[in-house]
């Protein structure tokens, strides 16, 4: 059986999802394709519009053999991490051909020679890089002038202007650090761009449909789509997606950073100026800044905003502060030890008729496949570590939906795995 593997956050499954999946099955003649997404929280730095249980279903409805959680400390995590910890997984579980991902430039080659520079990072590289920094470039700046110097190529500095082109970089820099054999294979994105924050037809990006969202918020504080509004939701989404989507809004309000705001700021109130240096992304510039403002906090998205500096993003600072709230340290658990090695593979569902895969998982996989919480009790101390961070995650952020919707609180291992 020949396998692919995808690594998203399907934040939400739009059409341009369904069409990298439809082509990752025919450029890498897939027999099944197994899909890496993230839980509960994202990369930016947010909770997802949706539960990670409903993505997972609306991947599966799309034609996903089988769903697997990143861990959160990856999911949350920078383009580097992200990227390495969905590698790592798929790695492990020893069956996966080929990883298929998205870029804006869709030059594999191109791809490849930006990730062996920044991997091996040659002198010529190190002294641009050092230069360009001395004269009061930021690093971001500095590192794609230092590659277009090196590599010979404007182009290949360009590269990294596009967030997908540095996913994909990421992926290749994980796949050789591992040493895998896992073959490569890129595509151009159709949908428009990742940034773009109004619809625009059948292949919208997620921003722009978590932004219609959330434009539809009453004054009352309830959400629904609009009549006028379904017919554009539905343009960009797959019909399974869309009425997963309708459904969870016709009955819950979605989560937005606003909400966990109390949580984050008794998490500061607790934590001294050295406590804050500890997590993941604050960096001690960061943290003393953090703690000279903590009483100016009005809310996650005011304080991002007041943090914010020419070389700290809003998604960084975001990233920051929900490794705060979830209390991810830096270095947690094996997450500077390189190789990269993730310790279990969290299974969240899977097609009925694709069982061959999780045999084939079972069969040749290097770690355990958990899809109960009877599972957790054979896996090791450091992997029971990292899985409770999984599950604060998500039992953080089914608190604060089930508070903010006056519903029933649903515990993480006690929610079902999805079959369709």
């Amino acid at each position: 059986m020949r396998i692919a593997g995808i690594i998203a956050e399907y934040n939400p499954f739009h059409n341009g999802h369904l069409y990298h999946m439809e082509e990752t099955r025919r450029l890498c003649q897939a027999d099944a394709v197994i899909a890496v997404i993230s839980g509960d929280f994202v990369q930016r730095g947010a909770p997802a519009l949706l539960p990670k249980r409903l993505r997972a279903q609306a991947a599966l409805e799309a034609g996903a053999d089988a769903i697997l959680e990143l861990p959160a400390i990856f999911a949350c995590a920078s383009a580097e991490f992200f990227a390495e910890g969905g590698v790592a997984l798929l790695n492990a579980l020893g069956c996966v051909d080929s990883l298929c991902f998205g870029s804006e430039c869709g030059d594999l080659q191109l791809l490849q020679e930006t990730a062996r520079i920044l991997s091996r990072e040659p002198e010529s590289y190190r002294q641009q890089l050092k230069q360009f920094l001395k004269e009061g470039l930021t690093f971001p700046a500095a590192r794609q002038r230092a590659l277009s110097v090196c590599s010979g190529s404007p182009e290949t500095g360009r590269l990294l202007e596009s967030p997908n082109n540095i996913l994909g970089v990421e992926y290749l820099k994980a796949l050789d650090r591992l040493s895998s054999s896992i073959r490569p294979v890129t595509i151009s994105r159709r949908e428009s761009g990742y940034h773009q924050t109004d619809l625009s037809g059948p292949c919208s990006s997620a921003t722009a449909v978590r932004n219609l969202v959330f434009q539809e918020k009453k004054k009352d504080g309830t959400l629904s789509v609009s009549e006028k509004n379904l017919p554009r939701l539905e343009e960009t989404l797959p019909a399974g997606s869309f009425r997963i989507i309708t459904d969870f809004l016709s009955r819950y309000l979605p989560l937005e950073t606003a909400d966990f705001s109390l949580l984050l700021k008794y998490r500061l109130l607790l934590s001294s100026q050295k406590d804050l240096a500890r997590f993941a992304d604050v960096s001690p510039e960061l943290a003393v800044r953090i703690w000279r403002h903590r009483e100016e906090f009005v809310s996650w998205d005011q304080f991002c905003q007041l943090l914010k500096t020419k070389e700290l993003t809003y998604s960084r600072i975001s990233r920051a502060l929900l490794h705060i709230l979830l209390d991810i340290p830096r270095g947690h658990i094996s997450v500077s030890r390189r190789p990269l090695c993730i310790p279990y593979a969290r299974l969240l569902g899977f097609r009925r008729e694709s069982a061959g895969v999780l045999k084939q998982i079972q069969e040749h996989s290097s770690i355990p496949l958990v899809g109960r919480f009877a599972d957790t009790a054979l896996l090791s101390p450091e992997a029971q570590k990292l899985l409770e961070k999984d599950r604060l995650a998500s039992d953080l952020y089914q608190t604060v939906l089930a508070e903010k919707n006056h519903t029933a609180f649903q515990s993480d291992f006690r929610q079902k795995l999805v079959i369709v």
